[in-house]
């Protein structure tokens, strides 16, 4: 409820009314233009001049509102898509700027991207193994390495050899000049997770 004075828009501090405030009196005049039109038709042709009076002044309406409408509310839908779509390339582009930038150096992998594929491992074995990487390390690796193809992934993914491990030495700077892991014991560490 508001009082005589006021409207629920100046109660609300907001613009209720949108982009119709302050065009009562274009709207008054757009009014009597189209009673006068109507009166002018009926004295005219009767019926007949009135219908055409309401069928054009309808038809007009409806064309200026459209053209109003849709350029007062842009599409949110498709600002949504646009922007999902933005922050999918966004995240895309991270996701691989990371992998390429741990293949070219080794501390880069150690403080990136190993952290994220250790996560992922140890979710892995808890879930479909019911094995903790951290309490059960032995088990987790022959679960990881199952031939003799794979012995040489455990050193990468290995949370006992993890670089700036509490009361170890942070990674030397010579870590981060080296290069990262190679590009094809990454697939295979990958494939591995992702049959795990």
């Amino acid at each position: 409820m508001t009082d005589a004075g006021g409207t629920r828009a100046d109660l609300d501090g907001g613009d209720a009314a949108g982009p119709w405030r302050g065009t009562g009196p274009e709207l008054a005049i757009a009014g009597a233009l189209v009673a006068a039109a109507a009166v002018a038709g009926y004295a005219m042709a009767g019926w007949a001049g009135l219908s055409v009076v309401a069928i054009a002044t309808t038809a007009f309406a409806m064309l200026v509102l459209r053209g109003l409408l849709t350029a007062g509310t842009p599409d949110e839908g498709k600002k949504a898509r646009e922007r999902r779509r933005a922050q999918a390339l966004t995240g895309y582009s991270h996701r691989r700027f990371v992998v390429q930038s741990a293949i070219a150096s080794r501390g880069f992998y150690d403080s990136e991207l190993r952290p994220v594929l250790e996560h992922l491992l140890a979710a892995r074995l808890a879930e479909r193994h019911s094995v903790n990487l951290y309490q059960d390390p032995a088990a987790a690796r022959r679960l990881l390495c199952r031939g003799a193809r794979d012995a040489g992934l455990w050193a990468w993914i290995d949370p006992e050899t993890r670089p700036g491990r509490e009361g170890e030495p942070e990674p030397r700077r010579r870590d981060a000049d080296r290069h990262g892991i190679p590009r094809h014991t990454l697939a295979r560490l990958i494939d591995r997770l992702e049959r795990l």
